[in-house]
């Protein structure tokens, strides 16, 4: 098959070198949105009298059948072209003739790509933010199952207060209702409309890209035709978001995987979520959520590479450019497979809230709460800080925790301290006189359901 832009050129371009220029192994996914491109580009054209409205309806249903016949699996994309854009071209010429031709008018290669990436980057975006609200609903539904299930919270990977399973779940929540917002925010950049920039100069035909624009559901038109064939932060700004989604994801992943371990044995993962040994009976890895976090590595590559390719490249187009697809279209991939596989486990995820609470019980998390009760009947915070470190210490010497601490050892730190210090570091209180907004306690905890419910819902 002949190069469309192969009049200049007296030899055909070496197998090997065109194999290295072809793009069609990867861009051919945007079929669709370079054929819904044209049939605007097209409809355009007649629009502005550059065309007949006769040629233009015979592109459009050139264009229609190719689409149809390749959604219906009868047409198969050819290996051997250039790239998707060349690929459609070419054939709609063969099937209608000549009036094929006239499609490129007025248009070049390179906003023909850009406005492909950024329709195929806005239909992904939405199947990305559908997935992540999936996530949001399987958290939603485990957080209102186990509002009072009390486990230990950590800093330092240490048992430090103790909180609401579903406080803990929850802020993967809200983690969640974020990354849909960068995305969003990302779309709101990138649903400009490149077509029309041409080359990068524009064109001498009167052209409405306006038109083009609102047919194909952009906000309106990039205003500068280098930068609208030359733009990819739009590319950068997703990468960097589903990168964040992905490190977010890692570390659901690694709680989940410390939390079903048998030093920890918080959650049991249902058998679906699992592997097993080839050489250990005994064994169920959490290979899932495994390879959600090692997969988080590779969502960090394509944002680098992305970055790297674009960092010294001069305006407007160079074909450094179409480096740019399979880093975002494998983040895409990758993070669409997380997404899959992630909702389902965290439904079927089973929490133990006895193995929770025997652990809460131990490593002293209510020693804030006891020095919370001796700054509220009378001592400045610092003081009853100390004391209530010097009373973790002597447990830790005598062996026992502060719940089993009698009235008389306690008298021996503060004589203010009375029976209800009982009252005030038991568990359940804790955790429900928490009441700042935010915190761990019921109210909060509610609060926050609402919020993510109503996030849904809009």
């Amino acid at each position: 098959m002949d190069k469309m832009w192969a009049g200049r050129f007296v030899k055909a371009l070496d197998k090997q070198a065109d194999d290295f220029n072809s793009s069609i192994r990867f861009d051919a996914r945007m079929y669709k949105q370079d054929i819904c491109g044209s049939m605007a580009h097209a409809a355009m054209l007649a629009s502005q009298k550059i065309i007949g409205e006769d040629d233009a309806d015979a592109i459009i249903e050139g264009l229609e059948g190719i689409l149809n016949d390749i959604e219906k699996g009868t047409l198969q994309i050819d290996e051997n072209a250039e790239d998707i854009h060349m690929f459609v071209e070419a054939l709609l010429t063969e099937r209608i003739g000549d009036t094929g031709k006239k499609l490129h008018t007025a248009r070049s290669r390179n906003d023909q790509v850009a406005v492909d990436i950024r329709l195929y980057l806005r239909d992904e975006s939405e199947e990305i933010i559908s997935g992540i609200k999936s996530l949001l609903e399987a958290i939603l539904a485990q957080a209102k199952q186990h509002k009072s299930t009390i486990m230990p919270g950590y800093t330092h990977l240490q048992r430090a207060q103790p909180i609401f399973f579903a406080h803990h779940l929850l802020a993967y929540a809200m983690m969640l209702t974020r990354d849909i917002g960068r995305i969003e925010d990302a779309k709101k950049r990138m649903n400009l409309s490149p077509l029309g920039s041409c080359a990068l100069a524009g064109t001498t035909y009167n052209t409405n890209r306006k038109m083009t624009a609102e047919k194909l559901g952009f906000d309106g038109i990039t205003l500068n035709s280098i930068d609208g064939v030359s733009d990819r932060d739009f590319c950068i700004e997703l990468l960097s978001a589903f990168a964040t989604l992905m490190m977010h994801l890692s570390r659901f992943s690694e709680e989940i995987i410390l939390w079903s371990s048998w030093e920890f044995k918080f959650v049991e993962l249902d058998d679906s979520y699992t592997t097993g040994s080839s050489i250990m009976p005994q064994k169920k890895n959490p290979d899932i959520a495994e390879l959600v976090r090692g997969k988080t590595g590779r969502v960090y590559g394509d944002l680098m590479a992305m970055l790297t390719v674009l960092k010294g490249l001069p305006l407007a187009y160079n074909k450094d450019m179409q480096e740019d697809k399979e880093a975002i279209f494998d983040a895409i991939d990758t993070v669409k497979q997380c997404l899959n596989v992630f909702p389902p486990m965290i439904e079927g995820m089973k929490a133990l809230p006895e193995n929770m609470l025997n652990a809460a019980k131990k490593g002293f998390i209510n020693a804030t709460d006891l020095a919370d009760y001796l700054t509220k009947k009378g001592l400045p915070f610092r003081t009853s800080y100390k004391i209530s470190g010097q009373a973790v210490a002597y447990c830790i010497e005598k062996g026992k925790v502060l719940d089993t601490l009698s009235l008389e050892e306690y008298k021996a730190f503060s004589d203010i301290i009375g029976e209800d210090v009982y009252h005030a570091i038991d568990l359940n209180t804790c955790v429900e006189t928490r009441i700042s907004d935010g915190g761990t306690g019921s109210a909060s905890i509610d609060a926050q359901i609402a919020f993510v419910t109503e996030f849904l819902n809009k």
